[in-house]
């Protein structure tokens, strides 16, 4: 019988890496709160500013559906709209232990350790 990516072996060392891996993951991240500030592009409150070139853009395809225009504009706005959202975003790691932290890092790196360990042929 063939363990994980092929290999002999390995294979409880894999779901078992990938259990640690998820649970240290989703302690990791269930402490990250994040936040987001004002769009700043073009100086305070210009968001609806970047909007205009998706509504042009909608408005022109709604006209003429195969419009090479409306189709850049429509997701060249989108895009836009996107990267400013990101651009914004403001990512905080909330105070916990230092103990908590370690036991986060240590279930992430040991698990995916395992993972790889698992995908190497054993013996």
């Amino acid at each position: 019988m063939e363990g994980a990516g092929g290999t002999k072996g390995g294979f409880g060392q894999f779901f078992f890496g990938l259990a640690m891996a998820v649970a240290g993951g989703y302690l990791l991240t269930s402490q990250v709160t994040v936040t987001s500030g004002f769009w700043g592009y073009f100086g305070a409150h210009t968001f609806g500013l970047t909007l205009l070139p998706m509504v042009i853009g909608l408005g022109l395809l709604f006209f003429d559906g195969s419009s090479t225009a409306g189709w850049v504009l429509t997701i060249g706005g989108a895009i836009v709209i996107f990267v400013g959202i990101l651009m914004n975003l403001r990512i905080y790691f909330e105070p916990t232990s230092l103990f908590h932290t370690l036991i986060m890092l240590t279930l992430l790196a040991g698990g995916l350790g395992l993972v790889a360990r698992s995908l190497k042929a054993h013996a």
